[in-house]
């Protein structure tokens, strides 16, 4: 049967990306940035936490879709998944490779439990994806886990609540329960911290919230559930609430968690970075 036995939630800032593309992660700006992922890189690599599959929550960026089409959520069911060009060319990163029998099993399971999921079956993935996939694996020849892409609309309004993407991830984790196969899973929840791109209030950080809303992935409280729209929207800015997409990860781990390794740090590009990985307790 398989399972999931751990969940790493990560900021996907694309500047992380072009540091590591250009081999400027050892430079004084990204080093403590980049220092704070050599525990997860370390334990990831141990053979018994190695992940056979990973469905690796995250938004797309305007690259795989538009405003004629916005899912609010979309899961990648195909074999493999190129890299899309967001302007400056594609990262040069390797393919990502899918899992497709996991994938439509947890299709099939959601759409079963009442969600409404879009399969995708031809798709390129943008830095959503592809950074937290370097923080964790650096710059191999080809990713060493299986990769299941579960898109989030944080795009545009109205996106899904946090207590949807909290069922949402429990609904992850009885399908992934239900699956046949021996496999380690691991869920990733990526975006976030808290961060405005544009207007008056651009460049915001608040790392008191941050690290309130860090404290709320470990243990036993569904507090972060119920954070209403606005809140994220005033005390996180206008892209903060890419951190519904943790809420999925956290959600799938069940009612108690145990953090395994924390890194939070100002400045990362014009927000913080923050980073988890938990285990279920």
């Amino acid at each position: 049967m398989a399972r999931i036995t751990a969940g790493i939630a990560s900021s996907h800032i694309p500047l992380l990306g072009v540091a590591a593309d250009q081999g400027k992660a050892g430079e004084e700006y990204f080093k403590p940035i980049f220092a704070g992922y050599d525990w997860t890189r370390e334990w990831i690599a141990q053979p018994e936490n190695k992940p056979d599959a990973v469905v690796l929550v995250y938004n797309d960026h305007a690259s795989a879709f538009d405003m004629k089409v916005i899912p609010t959520f979309a899961i990648g069911c195909a074999e493999r998944f190129g890299i899309c060009d967001e302007g400056w060319g594609p990262r040069p990163v390797p393919d990502v490779e899918g899992h497709p029998d996991l994938a439509w099993h947890i299709a099939q399971s959601l759409i079963l439990d009442e969600f409404d999921m879009t399969m995708i079956n031809e798709m390129e993935v943008d830095h959503g994806l592809t950074v937290p996939l370097t923080m964790m694996f650096g710059a191999p020849e080809a990713w060493p886990v299986k990769v299941i892409p579960l898109a989030v609309n944080v795009v545009t309004y109205p996106p899904p609540s946090g207590n949807r993407c909290w069922a949402l991830g429990e609904a992850i984790a009885r399908a992934v329960d239900s699956f046949g196969e021996d496999l380690n899973v691991q869920i990733w929840g990526t975006g976030g911290m808290s961060h405005q791109l544009q207007g008056p209030r651009a460049g915001l950080i608040n790392a008191e919230w941050d690290n309130r809303f860090l404290d709320m992935m470990t243990g036993d409280s569904d507090e972060a559930r119920w954070i209403p729209h606005i809140e994220y929207l005033r005390e996180t800015g206008s892209e903060g609430i890419e951190m519904v997409m943790w809420l999925i990860m956290r959600g799938a781990l069940g009612k108690k968690t145990k953090c395994l390794h924390r890194h939070y740090h100002v400045p990362c590009s014009n927000t913080a970075i923050g980073h988890l990985v938990l285990e279920p307790d």
